[in-house]
């Protein structure tokens, strides 16, 4: 049977999901570096073994209420088409394989959104997890104002 293996994550009360192969590490919340003249969902930067990476909070970019983070929250680094990204969540809970049986892709016209970064539901038990496609998380011009970030 042919599975995915996906990292389990909360923003406010909802379960989200990334592929594992995207994901580098987890590590804690740490002091953010603020840029000037950024979009308001990119945080700032971190500095990572000397490595500065560009950090988003999910749930500014997703216009979810922000609120502020506390000893659960995490910063999800990721790896998608080659440019390193740390992603700000309230909780990673878990990894978890699911059967692509249990993936449900989005009707995206049906559901009444246009957003490219949800992939699909993953049904978990009595659970639904949204699958996000983190290379799709940003626009083109997102994407290039990071890279000028690092």
């Amino acid at each position: 049977m042919a599975e995915k293996q996906v990292v389990v994550f909360k923003l406010l009360s909802e379960e989200y999901c990334v592929d594992i192969m995207e994901v580098v590490e987890i590590i804690r919340m740490q002091d953010i570096t603020k840029l000037p003249d950024v979009p308001v969902f990119v945080e700032g930067v971190i500095n990572l073994r000397g490595k500065i990476i560009p950090v988003i909070d999910l749930k500014k970019r997703f216009n979810l209420n922000a609120g502020s983070s506390d000893e659960n929250t995490r910063i999800i680094i990721t790896n998608v088409n080659n440019k390193t990204t740390g992603f700000i969540v309230d909780n990673v809970t878990e990894v978890l394989r699911l059967s692509l049986d249990d993936i449900e892709p989005l009707d995206n016209e049906t559901v009444g959104i246009d957003k490219d970064y949800i992939c699909g539901i993953g049904k978990f038990d009595k659970r639904m997890l949204i699958m996000l496609n983190l290379n799709e998380v940003l626009s083109l011009d997102e994407k290039e104002d990071l890279k000028d970030m690092e």
